[in-house]
């Protein structure tokens, strides 16, 4: 690369002129293309005292260069965008801060109001071994260190950001005095949630210039408010997609005309009986590594690929292995449907770790993932065994104290296990019934059954880990278990986003959804939501009617 050329001026005699014209001008134009669009991209709410978004940094970074010119600053100022107005105040209900414990941080420059109703169910949940325990510890952590060397400043609020949470510019306010609440007299007042609606609609008319809004994970609680005419809202910092529907499917449909629009640059060879393609063109950015491809169009042989490398603008395809036939089955099993397919490629796959299964019931995701699990541990010796746990509801609590060991008490629970260990042992027609009986012995000496309160701690060496009914799981719990796995471990999380049993857990806030999202485009993981149910034909039409 050849040297620049030297300056024909000194350094002392440039001028601000100069400096702009040698300083490269892409970033000034992106600057002001993107101040008539800050509105749109700044909170809704009003951040008067709260930092500029991390949208404004690379404003910042242009004109720092020049600090002497004022210009520029005037145009980074969040203030200039926004329009003027107090900030909001919103009063938590208990839920919210035994749901997330750090919920007290995620309301920007919001202020927080807690009633002391609220210190006294914290206080109360505090006792226990349960997920609910450990986060109404975990609150009272945090507010004993916000409050702590500052009991004058109460009165007036504490600034959220003392603790080193710099994104919550907002002021926390507890109730210190008593307040006039005129309730319907319908509505007992004892209720802690009638106490808490009391305190909203006193604050509202003590400070009719601000928006008090009630935060409640309680859906009765919100319907109660909104019948009083008080506003109120959900949690919604917690969920991972506001829509389900645009969870990532790990399957893409190529346009028609695929080979015309990226025939002509395409790069084709074969390698271990796989065909693979490298390919550029309006596709690429919108694939994911490890994300399945397929054409089925009239006239054209169909084409299901996997992509396995993006590279700039190129992306490269390779076929996937057909477990549709017969020659490629997986301990009797072959794959049914086109996503079936697809999902046993991930599963057999040894690069992939982890791999997330979706559907409904009756798509077969329990039975492809036992029959690669037994046939990796069985016959390939990729893994020492299979290991198998599920939610328990309730979540987090004890499975008893009563005599048996842990396998034993988790048996209700695995039902679904039994029932697809059954379906296994019945493919095995040639062994006679002698050999099934110990086939059976040797599957199930190598099946662990472990129960999910005695997860922490714990490493997985070489093992198939199965997490069954994971809709169930908080995301805390998900990233308990995946971190669980040490070298050589292949963790595969099944569920049906549509049954989740978790109290206040939805859709949008579960595990699973959290788990799909996060790993998406990592390239040992992949995920795959099977679409087709494969039981039965009554399950099937039962289904779509009922």
């Amino acid at each position: 690369m050849p040297l620049p050329k030297p300056p024909a001026k000194k350094a002392t005699v440039l001028s601000l002129a100069d400096i702009d014209a040698q300083a490269a001008p892409r970033p000034a134009k992106r600057s002001s293309k993107a101040e008539p669009a800050s509105p749109a991209v700044l909170d809704l709410f009003d951040p008067q005292d709260k930092p500029a978004p991390a949208t404004a940094k690379p404003q910042a970074k242009t004109v720092t260069a020049v600090p002497a010119r004022p210009a520029p600053n005037k145009a980074v100022t969040p203030r200039r965008s926004t329009p003027a107005g107090p900030k909001r105040l919103f009063v938590l209900d208990t839920n919210v801060l035994m749901h997330d414990p750090m919920s007290l941080f995620r309301f920007d420059e919001h202020d927080i109001y807690l009633p002391m109703i609220t210190l006294e169910e914290l206080d109360s949940h505090k006792r226990g071994m349960s997920e609910v325990a450990r986060n109404a510890r975990q609150v009272s952590r945090e507010l004993d260190a916000l409050v702590a060397d500052s009991p004058r400043a109460m009165p007036d609020g504490i600034p959220l950001a003392k603790t080193g949470h710099r994104e919550a510019a907002g002021s926390l306010f507890f109730q210190t005095q008593l307040l006039k609440i005129e309730l319907p007299e319908g509505l007992p007042q004892g209720k802690a949630d009638n106490q808490i609606l009391g305190v909203v609609q006193a604050l509202r008319a003590q400070h009719p210039e601000r928006d008090v809004a009630l935060v409640s994970k309680d859906i009765n609680m919100r319907i109660k408010a909104r019948a009083l005419g008080l506003p109120a809202e959900d949690y919604y910092n917690d969920k991972t997609l506001d829509d389900v529907d645009l969870l990532y499917t790990g399957v893409l449909a190529l346009p028609g005309d695929f080979w015309e629009r990226h025939g002509k640059t395409m790069e084709s060879w074969q390698q271990g009986g796989l065909t693979f393609y490298r390919i550029s063109g309006p596709l690429v950015p919108a694939l994911l590594v490890n994300q399945f491809v397929y054409l089925e169009a009239p006239g054209v042989a169909p084409l299901y690929a996997k992509v396995t490398e993006i590279t700039g603008k190129t992306a490269v395809l390779r076929t996937v292995k057909e477990y549709t036939h017969q020659k490629n089955a997986v301990w009797g099993v072959v794959g049914r449907n086109r996503e079936q397919n697809f999902a046993l490629n991930l599963l057999m796959d040894p690069e992939c770790d982890f791999v997330t299964l979706t559907g409904t019931a009756g798509t077969g995701k329990t039975l492809m993932t036992l029959a690669s699990g037994l046939s990796q541990v069985l016959d390939e010796r990729r893994y020492t065994e299979i290991i198998v746990t599920r939610v328990t509801v309730p979540v987090g609590e004890d499975i008893g104290y009563l005599p048996g060991t842990e396998e034993e008490k988790m048996s209700p629970w695995m039902g679904a296990l039994d029932d697809n260990l059954e379906v296994l042992a019945r493919s095995d027609s040639g062994a006679g019934e002698w050999g099934r009986a110990a086939t059976n012995e040797l599957v199930r000496s190598k099946i662990k059954i472990k129960s999910l309160n005695f997860m922490r701690g714990r490493t997985f060496l070489n093992k198939f880990v199965i997490i069954d009914e994971a809709q169930n799981l908080t995301p805390k719990q998900m990233k308990t278990l995946i971190t669980r796995a040490g070298p050589g471990t292949k963790i595969v999380c099944l569920g049906n986003l549509a049954q989740i049993d978790t109290p206040y857990l939805t859709e949008g806030s579960s595990g699973l959804t959290y788990a799909v999202d996060r790993f998406k485009g990592w390239p040992h993981s992949g995920h795959v939501t099977l679409a087709r149910g494969e039981r039965s034909r009554l399950a099937d039409f039962a289904s779509e009617v009922l």
